[in-house]
């Protein structure tokens, strides 16, 4: 049986009813698959495993019903004065008042998974249907700006780009696309990694210059310039979250494209553990970051989850004895005890001009976001050479390449061996959803040759059945996967190293010698997570090629 305590029904009303279910979980750290049947227990509703949902379920509902309520009508046999109806979460007795003076039936309730019913309706109807819907669009003609002297207009895109952020928000996006084509708008969120198209109303194209203006007013950006690529932010408030939102247009063929970066101003930084470090890494990073000076660098590109991985060296690290100031572009958590600033170059803020008045700020730890140049480069390592600990990111494509990348911006090879004490190189790969994931069924040529591909002993097939893959493969909203784990590997300076970034070896040489004394590549990481069950063989294919011409 479900029970909810008085606490959690207060912090349940403010989450909508497709999330409910899932943060309850989370929050009680059980499995979503048993709470979807402690639920049904305690409704006493038949459970639902497959959706078979009547072909037009607007003959049955009103579309605001559907979506506010989150329930479907579904194909049952049975009583034809009866609606059975799949909900997500308890019904009341509003619902049952409403779906009876709509359709004139009495409601049979089922239970069926929340995300799921979630998805068919953005399926069927796409997802801010209803705003388009209720602003009375068909009255419209075709828009190119957004008309703020237009009521209908203005409430149906304020709020058809309201419920494209809300849907991005639950559906955890870290980024939303507008793209126009001819005779579209495609809209497309990236969801632990991967692009996934949403589905949106048919009538959308008529206003998609509208809504392209709507979101540069929001930004504050000039409507009237769409020659030229523009910079916004805009500040959303959700609920519980605060959403800085980094605004990018660039001009097409067809109109404005936009790209929204999603940062939650409130979401908590991870430990070692939760970023995906194994136990013998963590032990290697955390006796580096005890360290009363050095540099750490975490390398990988764009999107591969460097900013994470050094909040949570902060957090590892953070203590009342220890003076801890950041530079960050953006700032994309708040960590308490934390001095934090972001830079701003249009006043002339940027790393290196930060980094040296931080200096005079008597740290112990300094976080740099980026060295992007030999100014930054050469003030960071002057700083862990007079007693600084110094955390940074830079752009290679695994460890070794961190150290020639440091020479090629001219810096002294003597001064990157006594001043780099660490470089990480790292990766996210999706993380299976335990509920909905399965053993896999692999065949023993197909794994023997995947391991041969990622560089890994063959031996290593005895472990087949630990591995896991998805239920369900594909999906609209990667079904199978949540959230998104890291794969790393860690290179840690000692005298060998040294030596040889003194004498400028290459990065293969490098790179070897690293593995010689126990550096576990990217590959192999991945097939250590693929074994402990948090992510699938078929993720870690997708890193194959790493490395392998170096």
């Amino acid at each position: 049986m479900l029970s909810i305590t008085e606490e959690e029904k207060e912090e349940l009303e403010e989450i909508s009813r497709s999330e409910k279910l899932r943060w309850l979980a989370q929050k009680r750290q059980e499995t979503y698959s048993s709470l979807i049947g402690d639920l049904a227990d305690s409704c006493n509703f038949p459970f639902l495993e497959v959706l078979k949902v009547k072909e037009s379920p607007t003959d049955y509902l009103p579309f605001r019903i559907i979506t506010e309520f989150q329930i479907l009508p579904i194909e049952k046999d049975g009583d034809e004065g009866r609606l059975p109806v799949a909900v997500g979460w308890y019904p009341d007795a509003a619902m049952e008042k409403w779906i009876y003076s709509i359709s004139g039936k009495r409601v049979e309730w089922h239970v069926a998974d929340p995300e799921l019913i979630n998805r068919t309706i953005q399926q069927r109807f796409g997802v801010g249907s209803a705003s388009l819907e209720d602003g009375g669009l068909e009255e419209l003609g075709e828009s190119d700006v957004f008309d703020e002297d237009d009521e209908d207009q203005n409430a149906a895109v304020i709020r058809f780009i309201n419920d494209i952020i809300e849907q991005a928000v639950r559906d955890r996006a870290t980024d939303i696309h507008f793209e126009p084509g001819k005779d579209n708008l495609q809209i497309r969120y990236r969801i632990d990694g991967e692009l996934v198209f949403v589905t949106v109303p048919d009538n959308l194209v008529r206003i998609k210059g509208a809504i392209i203006s709507r979101i540069k007013i929001m930004a504050r950006l000039n409507i009237s310039e769409k020659r030229r690529p523009q910079d916004g932010r805009i500040n959303y408030h959700l609920g519980g979250h605060d959403l800085d939102i980094r605004i990018s247009t660039f001009p097409t063929m067809y109109g404005e494209s936009i790209s929204m970066r999603l940062l939650n101003q409130k979401q908590q930084p991870l430990t070692l553990s939760e970023i995906g470090l194994l136990e013998d890494d963590q032990a290697r990073v955390s006796r580096v970051l005890m360290r009363p000076h050095g540099i750490v660098l975490v390398t990988g590109p764009t999107g591969s989850g460097k900013s994470t991985t050094l909040n949570a060296f902060l957090r590892q690290i953070n203590a009342p004895e220890r003076r801890i100031i950041t530079v960050e572009d953006p700032i994309e958590y708040e960590v308490e005890g934390v001095n934090q600033t972001q830079i701003k170059p249009e006043i002339g803020l940027n790393f290196a001009t930060a980094l040296r008045h931080i200096l005079r700020q008597d740290p112990d730890v300094i976080m740099v976001g980026e060295i992007r140049d030999r100014e930054t480069a050469e003030i960071a390592i002057r700083a862990s050479l007079t007693g600084h600990m110094v955390l940074s990111t830079i752009h290679t494509n695994d460890a070794s390449g961190a150290i020639t990348r440091l020479i090629d911006m001219d810096i002294e090879p003597f001064l990157i061996a006594s001043a780099v004490e660490q470089v990480l190189a790292q990766r996210l790969v999706r993380r299976l959803d335990p509920s909905m994931s399965t053993s896999a069924n692999v065949d023993n040529e197909f794994l023997e040759t995947c391991l041969r591909t990622l560089g890994i002993s063959i031996t290593e097939a005895a472990h087949k059945s630990k591995l896991l893959e998805p239920k369900i493969a594909g999906g609209a909203q990667n079904v199978g996967y949540y959230g998104r784990v890291g794969i790393f590997e860690v290179m840690t300076n000692n005298d060998e190293l040294h030596e040889l970034i003194v004498k400028k070896a290459p990065a293969k040489e490098l790179r070897n010698m690293a593995m010689r004394q126990g550096m576990r590549t990217l590959q192999a990481c991945g097939w250590e997570q693929v074994k402990l069950g948090r992510t699938s063989l078929s993720e870690i294919m997708k890193f194959s090629s790493l490395g392998s011409d170096q």
